[in-house]
């Protein structure tokens, strides 16, 4: 299990350091117009999602190490589905997780470049799940997947089914 941890570590360090840093770094240098927000309720908003995401992209990947014994990294991905905890309310968290974090500082720095930065993200991980992860999920998990599919939605809590 901590070799887990270690995997998932660095993979968090990899991929936070490039999509959560570098990137809307540079589209902020590169499209530094700021956006004409209020300033509170946007640093309260942005404040939220950069650290609720960052939360539960820990919970998720917590989730995936004790109970599908794997990790986010695909080349260590969890050897049984993972259903429960926040993969119970919506099937996607961790891209949920970290679309909330490049919002939150979206929000908070007011950055045209971070906002498109932002949108494009979400554009790309709906992109990544629908025509990458889900199929491969489907190969990996046959019915188990199906059923959990009908069971919980992708993104958004509302419309449950049980």
């Amino acid at each position: 299990m901590v070799a887990l941890w270690v995997i998932s570590g660095l993979d968090a360090l990899l991929f936070f350091t490039t999509c959560m840093i570098a990137l809307p770094w540079l589209s902020n240098w590169l499209l530094p117009h700021r956006v004409p927000l209020p300033f509170w309720p946007r640093a309260v908003a942005g404040a939220i999602l950069f650290v609720g995401g960052l939360a539960l992209w820990a919970v998720c990947t917590d989730a995936f190490i004790r109970r599908g014994r794997g990790t986010p990294f695909p080349l260590e991905a969890p050897r049984q589905l993972v259903t429960t905890g926040p993969f119970g309310v919506v099937r996607n968290p961790i891209i949920a997780a970290e679309a909330a974090v490049v919002w939150g500082e979206a929000l908070f720095l007011s950055s045209l470049g971070v906002l498109l930065y932002a949108t494009l993200f979400t554009l790309a991980g709906n992109y990544i799940v629908l025509h990458v992860e889900e199929p491969e999920l489907r190969d990996r998990f046959g019915e188990q997947y199906e059923a959990y599919c009908r069971r919980v939605p992708r993104w958004l809590p509302a419309g449950r089914k049980r």
